[in-house]
């Protein structure tokens, strides 16, 4: 997100006009109250009952580290997540640049392709993913036809990937888009007209300005996948759950509610750490392409 505010910087001139912030910084503070019952008050509960209960002390986050079984999943819930990810960047990044060079009717229909999932119920979509890859289902029935079937889809991490990545691809498209609009087409025809064959200018000028949409999905779409629960609780299998399943079992099924704190806090470290490690590579990155 952060390289989406520096891409749209340079439209009000890259800095903010002073006096702004402290004129009519009170408007963010209903906001600044909303995050904070909603989401810091449960965090923070969350975090208190990880230590607390049933008995004071770190006992819920040795467990944590020392179960196989919640380790395990902690590391499927991580490699789910970028799977995904990496999915989604490959299905989105021809669609995004397809809505760059069309134009501005079939862009429409593009973006309206791209808007129409935000309108459709999560639990709809994930139950027509039901049907489509049961074993007898739409698309098992298309690849028998060509001979690559029938495949056991349903109730595996496949599954699981096709689901979840149809959910989250509009949060990998649009930051794509949004940089992708941006770059001026002119640097393509300049790298051609020195030479360069137009695969190679697209792979060497355009590929290297969009990335910071790049980031910017990747990061909108790993965070997300890491808590997801309806996709996989329907689509996968109990024996290849993930951490959000994992959580609603200790806390609803055993009411465990520490040692499901306890992995709601990891989980939520191990995001912060992933997100710090992203920053630094994105800020050593941005160092050596200005020494250039």
């Amino acid at each position: 997100m952060a390289a989406l505010i520096e891409i749209a910087a340079p439209a009000s001139g890259g800095r903010p006009r002073k006096g702004a912030g402290g004129r009519w910084g009170w408007l963010l503070l209903p906001a600044l109250a909303l995050l904070a019952v909603l989401f810091l008050v449960p965090l923070g509960l969350m975090a208190w009952r990880s230590v607390t209960e049933p008995t004071p002390g770190a006992g819920n986050y040795s467990w944590f580290l020392t179960s196989d079984v919640a380790l395990a999943t902690l590391v499927r819930t991580l490699t789910v997540g970028a799977v995904v990810t990496l999915v989604t960047l490959l299905l989105s990044y021809p669609y995004a640049y397809l809505m760059t060079v069309v134009g501005a009717r079939a862009r429409i229909w593009l973006t309206l392709l791209v808007l129409l999932p935000f309108w459709t119920s999560l639990m709809v979509r994930t139950f027509a993913w039901v049907v489509l890859l049961q074993d007898s289902g739409v698309v098992n029935q298309l690849l028998g036809t060509v001979g690559l079937g029938p495949l056991q889809l349903i109730r595996t991490p496949t599954g699981v990937v096709i689901g979840m990545s149809q959910v989250l691809m509009p949060f990998m498209v649009l930051p794509l888009y949004a940089v992708m609009n941006g770059i001026d087409r002119r640097l393509l025809d300049a790298a051609q007209g020195m030479g360069a064959r137009p695969a190679v200018a697209f792979w060497r000028v355009f590929v290297p300005l969009s990335l910071p949409g790049v980031g910017a999905g990747a990061l909108t779409v790993f965070i997300t996948s890491l808590g997801f629960y309806v996709t996989p609780a329907l689509l996968g299998s109990p024996d290849q759950a993930l951490i959000s399943q994992q959580i609603f079992t200790q806390v609803n099924g055993l009411l465990a509610w520490g040692r499901g704190g306890a992995m709601g806090v990891v989980l939520l470290a191990v995001t912060l750490v992933l997100l710090g490690l992203v920053g630094v590579v994105l800020r050593i990155t941005r160092t050596r392409g200005g020494a250039r």
